[in-house]
């Protein structure tokens, strides 16, 4: 099994940048997708972006332009480089892993979850 660990979430004034480290440990090797997610007070989590093992990556187009995914060459560590934040970025930022390992049962790992606030 995999376990994540998010950190670099804190308060910033709009405007200003921050970055987000998902570390993962465990079953490592067997991680093929890798997703930052967020959810708002009242909102629906949604995805902000995502990266996989092959390095394809997908962002939410509120992101688009403002937001990097980005990852190690050991597949540890996935970042998030949150550029010109806007107070709509505020949310409990998730990194989320999904695993195929070779027993082709695959299973998604969460983090606890790290808080970003954007003042206005």
């Amino acid at each position: 099994q995999v376990q994540l660990v998010e950190s670099g979430g804190g308060l910033v004034q709009a405007g200003g940048s921050l970055r987000l480290s998902c570390v993962a440990s465990g079953s490592v090797v067997s991680i093929y997708y890798v997703g930052w997610y967020r959810q708002a007070p009242g909102e629906q989590r949604e995805l902000v972006a995502s990266i996989t093992r092959g390095g394809t990556t997908n962002y939410a187009d509120s992101v688009k332009g403002r937001f990097t995914i980005s990852r190690d060459d050991a597949q540890i560590t996935v970042d998030l480089q949150m550029n010109s934040l806007k107070p709509e970025d505020t949310a409990v930022y998730y990194c989320a892993a999904e695993t195929m390992p070779d027993s082709g049962i695959t299973s998604w790992y969460w983090g606890q979850g790290t808080q970003v606030t954007v003042s206005s």
